[in-house]
């Protein structure tokens, strides 16, 4: 990693899906305050996971309320026939999952045409070698360091080696997407992450936990 990289700002973007979705608004009103840099917004079909989600209108009512960048990740078993109607609602950046994706590429290129950014996520058991091909057309890396569809699970250190492998293959090719962890992210482990390549972290009971977001914020920055 070279010293530019290491002295930039880590990103945080707080998970809505683990906040009070009773008091949705005034949550979002809390994360603009906090210092975070945008708005993670979880989309589960009960099928890809086995959780399920309110989608489209949330995500569509979240947007009239706020100018934050929402960074919209879509855990559902048809990407390829869904991906624009969360563009259209509202995704700043739209992150689908390459497990249950037919044509990445186009999907990459529809939403970049919408001026928006395009994301890929990888579950842990997957390899990066899967979206090599893809990695010069999106913007984000979406690394799940937990196995996506549950709140309050284990950071799983396995994923510590892709993440380096990913930093290491984008340094070497000059390419400029991000990398993202999401999962099991805390205090005690972002300063590891930061130092393999990561650039913003997904924080759900990081951030909640605390009645301070904007501690919590600086906490993992």
């Amino acid at each position: 990693m070279s010293k530019n990289e290491k002295e930039k700002t880590l990103k945080v973007f707080p998970s809505i899906a683990a906040g009070n979705l009773m008091h949705i608004e005034h949550e979002v009103r809390k994360i603009e305050l906090s210092g975070a840099d945008g708005l993670h917004f979880d989309a589960m079909d009960g099928h890809f996971v086995p959780l399920l989600t309110i989608g489209i209108p949330l995500l569509e009512q979240i947007r009239k309320i706020t100018s934050m960048h929402i960074d919209v990740h879509i855990m559902v078993s048809n990407p390829d026939q869904v991906f624009l109607d969360y563009v259209h609602a509202g995704a700043d950046t739209l992150c689908f999952h390459i497990e249950a994706t037919v044509h990445a590429h186009k999907i990459c290129a529809k939403i970049k045409e919408k001026g928006k950014r395009a994301g890929v996520a990888l579950n842990p058991a997957t390899h990066w070698h899967d979206i090599e091909y893809l990695l010069a057309d999106v913007d984000l890396v979406t690394v799940m360091a937990v196995n996506p569809g549950f709140s309050h699970q284990h950071h799983l250190p396995l994923v510590h080696k892709k993440i380096k492998e990913l930093a290491k293959f984008r340094s070497a090719n000059g390419l400029g997407f991000e990398i993202q962890v999401d999962g099991g992210v805390n205090p005690e482990n972002v300063a590891l992450l930061k130092s393999l390549g990561v650039d913003s972290v997904v924080a759900g009971g990081a951030i909640f936990k605390h009645k301070d977001y904007s501690h919590a914020v600086a906490l993992l920055k």
